[in-house]
């Protein structure tokens, strides 16, 4: 592909989903391939995000933590001592392999998490370690602490245990019983409504649905969804001044390597134009309800892939194909772009959408 500003990238691929299917365990891989090779192939799913898998392990068990404000130091202390009756990842062993994991949200100065150590091998794990947050204390009072607890198996893939959610804007620093050690119940993983306040930045788009690809031809034809992705504005920066973003497609449900296109990457600014366009065929009109185009946004550094934000442009009515699924969780603004598509056929719709925080799936190989 053509590293040139100006010029327009095409990629193509299909969206074919087997009919026969319709029990969830096949929501993983509902692609056949129609034989039409894909010049650029990517993807996620169903629940998880993308650091790791949500939703597979039930949530239970407590944290006990403290939190104190030490002036001298202009620091946030999170003095995170210990978990006890956590999820076991290994069911036949009633294990896990935990660790803790802190953020301040919105991360606005960029401080990133903080983690603990992984202890091995338990459901109560002692941590007694203290993560520690250079940060303002008027900033601190926009912000919210956020302790979530992951297994960490022996190929360093994470899942989700339980989280805390500390809103600090009315927290008593000058309380004492407030740097006590307390013990909150884990929760499953809330909405991320913290992350929404984040600005993600935002994604120029244009979509059209193409019912008749082919005019003329005698036998019913398939149609083709054309996603144009123009330019991202206002990237958020997660390393200095350093960002190399690129764009993934892929349409939900069906999370195969066949499903997925991206384009090139582009370097040194956060308002990269990109002018890639994506063809998918293989879609009847019943398949426009049932199906949704994920957009994700990544920075690409040395072998890593950091997400920036995304976009799920469907009906958003958490339901596919009959099955309940967590992905059809399109925004307001996301349905509106849909709706316009698959009412307008072969028009351009074009549209400017926030880039969001989104829970992700494994990608089916």
């Amino acid at each position: 592909m053509s590293d040139d500003r100006e010029t327009d990238t095409a990629s193509e691929s299909s969206y074919q989903l087997s009919r026969h299917k319709k029990s969830p365990s096949s929501l993983t891989n509902l692609s056949s391939s129609s034989g039409m090779t894909s010049l650029s192939s990517v993807s996620g799913s169903v629940m998880s995000v993308y650091s790791g898998d949500f939703g597979n392990l039930e949530v239970k068990g407590n944290i006990q933590f403290a939190i104190d404000y030490v002036d001298s130091l202009k620091e946030l202390h999170v003095f995170v001592a210990q978990c006890k009756d956590l999820a076991a990842a290994d069911v036949k062993k009633q294990r896990s392999d935990p660790y803790v994991k802190a953020y301040l949200l919105p991360d606005k100065g960029k401080m990133g998490k903080k983690k603990t150590l992984v202890v091995k091998k338990t459901l109560n794990p002692v941590y007694n370690e203290i993560l520690r947050y250079k940060v303002e204390k008027q900033i601190l009072k926009t912000q919210k602490l956020n302790l979530s607890v992951w297994h960490r198996d022996t190929f360093k893939r994470n899942s989700f245990l339980g989280e805390v959610e500390l809103d600090l804007e009315t927290w008593d620093w000058d309380n004492k019983q407030n740097k006590q050690l307390k013990w909150y119940p884990l929760k499953r993983k809330t909405a991320p409504v913290a992350l929404e306040a984040e600005n993600r930045g935002e994604m120029k788009l244009a979509l059209q649905y193409v019912p008749d690809p082919i005019p003329g031809k005698k036998l019913p034809t398939t149609g083709e969804v054309h996603i144009w992705v123009k330019e991202c504005l206002d990237l958020p920066l997660l390393r200095g001044n350093h960002l190399n973003s690129f764009v993934k497609c892929i349409i939900l449900p069906d999370t195969s390597r066949k499903s997925r296109q991206k384009t090139r990457a582009v370097g040194k600014t956060t308002n990269p134009v990109f002018n890639h366009t994506m063809v998918y065929d293989g879609f009847r009109p019943e398949d426009l309800t049932e199906a949704c185009v994920e957009l994700t946004v990544w920075d690409h550094y040395k072998l890593t892939n950091q997400f920036l934000g995304g976009l799920r442009i469907g009906f958003g009515t958490g339901k596919s194909y009959g099955t309940e699924v967590d992905w059809m969780d399109s925004t307001s603004e996301e349905v509106a772009l849909w709706e316009k598509m698959v009412n307008s056929p072969n028009t351009w719709i074009e549209a400017t959408l926030p880039l969001r925080m989104l829970l992700i799936a494994k990608i089916s190989k």
